[in-house]
């Protein structure tokens, strides 16, 4: 009798991820007929039919919803195995997979990166950018190895290092260079430029602000700090961001930048993974690199 293979269990998820061959496909770095030959074995092999095909999408049928989370389980445990094999040997990491969130990526990678394989030369890093709530999904699937991300997450089965705070400024057009710097309160009166909902670093400033989430913002979101740097610059409202982002998106706008006296708003930044990774050592000792290069 033939069995599932953990190929096709891989082509299985990330089908059931992009809802759609072909996205899954590239995704997998495989040609699409080849996808669709891996899942029709597979649905012969287990007498029954996992997706609902049409021209737009696939979604899975019942018996593709009952096999998902047993799928992924499977594959977890594999993942863990690799993981197992990687810590049994004693010696520093070899590869790596680190997610980190949008309002961090663009300005600290470099200097992570750096220091990361300064540590651990050889090192194979996979970088995955994303927000939050899909960070932590990845983690407990065995997706990622660590998480760099705002703090804290308060969730028991990860482990949390913090690595540094940050300090948010206040980005207003240029003109207003000099002006009396709001409190929170005044913030929220004003044309307050934010991301749009989903990133943490929103959530973050409206909390400064004391304002709601769910306040109507009337198109005065964004999808990236870059975004909303530029908005200002053209003199449709004031934003927050940190620190960190200031020497990357404000040179080339017509913005200034000031600091909020104390308590100044600001957000803890650190590293999280699973508590149960065999790799717990490693990543300790990797947090602990970051924390103390400065790559900050």
């Amino acid at each position: 009798m033939n069995e599932p293979t953990l190929k096709q269990l891989r082509y299985f998820d990330a089908i059931a991820r992009q809802g759609h061959f072909g996205r899954a496909a590239e995704v997998c770095a495989i040609s699409q007929p080849a996808i669709s030959v891996q899942i029709k074995e597979l649905e012969r092999t287990l007498g029954a039919t996992l997706f609902e095909r049409s021209a737009r999408q696939v979604r899975l049928t019942q018996a593709g919803e009952d096999l998902l989370p047993r799928a992924r389980n499977i594959l977890k445990s594999v993942d863990e195995l690799s993981d197992v094999a990687r810590a049994s040997t004693g010696r520093a990491l070899t590869r790596l997979r680190l997610g980190i969130i949008p309002t961090i990526a663009p300005y600290l990678l470099p200097a992570c990166i750096a220091a990361l394989t300064r540590h651990n030369p050889g090192l194979d890093l996979h970088v995955r950018e994303t927000l939050t709530p899909r960070l932590l999904n990845e983690l407990a699937e065995g997706k990622i190895d660590a998480a760099i991300l705002a703090l804290p997450i308060s969730e028991p089965s990860l482990v949390e290092v913090p690595l540094f705070k940050e300090d948010f400024v206040l980005v207003r057009p240029a003109e207003a260079a000099g002006l009396p710097v709001p409190d929170g309160e005044a913030l929220k009166r004003m044309r307050l430029l934010l991301l749009e909902e989903g990133h943490c670093f929103r959530d973050q400033a409206l909390a400064f602000c004391n304002a709601s989430a769910a306040v109507p913002r009337d198109g005065l979101d964004g999808s990236s700090l870059t975004t909303l740097v530029q908005m200002v610059s053209a003199g449709i409202g004031v934003t927050l961001i940190p620190e960190m982002a200031v020497r990357v998106e404000t040179p080339a706008a017509q913005v200034s930048v000031a600091r909020f006296p104390e308590p100044r708003p600001c957000r803890q930044i650190g590293m999280i993974w699973r508590k149960r990774n065999p790799l717990n050592a490693q990543l300790a000792q990797l947090a602990e690199v970051l924390k103390t290069s400065g790559a900050h």
